[in-house]
């Protein structure tokens, strides 16, 4: 048995030409791909179950003979493959909305110092509210507009300002329960109603305990490329939300830190990750030390 596996594998490698070799990174390639925009999502546990189904079948299949069982498999064939799409349709549409977003910046025409002065008036209105125990939900307007959930909000067109952010969602204000979406350096809609996660980001035991703030930024990151900002009210802290995932219990350093790079990515580069961090350390090393 195992001659017979060596000798396979060995007559596989002596018809491997270039073109093979292409043909197998291509595949590699589309595959990782598929499974990192999957990945977080509920359609891994379907993928999941879905690949254990099929190799299970096929194993079964293969050692016994059931001739009718295999021509009921054969002639639903089709019909999974309809029902695939339908199945994905949401994370489908969600990783071609990625490729689509793909480099994509905050404002391209907004000057670097409007850009510091959102930044600032983000942060500091975040932690304000933070040290005064008071929820908040923030939501930075991207490339994909937000139109229909400002239309369910209150229209205000106000600049930003941590003042601002303090007076939409103290307590006592009708504008405090909802969403705050900015777009540009500007308060476009306060008390916006945004839909809820419907990914499986929260089925972790730590994670149910969330409230809706926490899910509605999740939800509104997973149907756009927004940038969610929260504040918890029960214990002040600082979370953002971008592409269906969290990031949580942020100082205000690491918050300036996060929207900077959103509002600042790093230009995308041919070259590999590794092989750019490579070149970059080259290019510290050959700069001259002054004085």
């Amino acid at each position: 048995m195992l001659n017979t596996l060596l000798g396979d594998f060995a007559s596989y490698l002596q018809r491997l030409t270039w073109l093979s070799i292409v043909d197998l990174l291509l595949v590699t390639a589309v595959l990782f791909v598929l499974l990192r925009l999957v990945r977080g999502t509920r359609a891994v546990v379907l993928l999941r179950g879905m690949v254990v189904l099929v190799i299970g079948l096929a194993v079964l299949t293969s050692l016994v003979p059931l001739p009718g069982f295999t021509w009921l498999l054969q002639t639903s064939l089709p019909a999974l493959l309809v029902a695939v799409p339908v199945i994905f349709a949401p994370e489908i549409r969600r990783a071609l909305e990625r490729l689509g977003r793909a480099g994509a910046l905050f404002n391209l025409g907004a000057a670097p110092s409007d850009v510091e002065r959102t930044i600032h008036a983000l942060t500091t209105g975040a932690q304000r509210l933070s040290d005064r125990g008071l929820g908040g939900l923030i939501v930075i307007e991207r490339e994909v507009r937000l139109g229909e959930y400002l239309e369910t909000g209150v229209a205000l067109d106000a600049v930003l300002t941590p003042e601002l952010l303090l007076q939409i969602f103290h307590v006592n204000t009708p504008l405090h329960d909802g969403a705050a979406i900015v777009r540009g350096d500007r308060v476009a809609a306060a008390a916006c109603v945004l839909p809820l996660s419907s990914s499986g980001s929260l089925a972790w035991p730590r994670d149910r305990q969330m409230g809706l703030r926490h899910r509605a930024a999740l939800g509104i990151s997973e149907v756009s490329d927004a940038v969610a900002l929260v504040i918890s009210e029960e214990n002040g802290a600082i979370s953002v939300a971008h592409n269906g995932r969290m990031i949580r219990r942020l100082d205000p350093a690491r918050l300036r830190n996060i929207l900077v790079a959103f509002y600042h990515p790093r230009q995308p580069s041919l070259l590999p990750a590794w092989l750019a961090r490579l070149t970059r350390s080259d290019r510290r090393a050959e700069t001259p030390i002054e004085g």
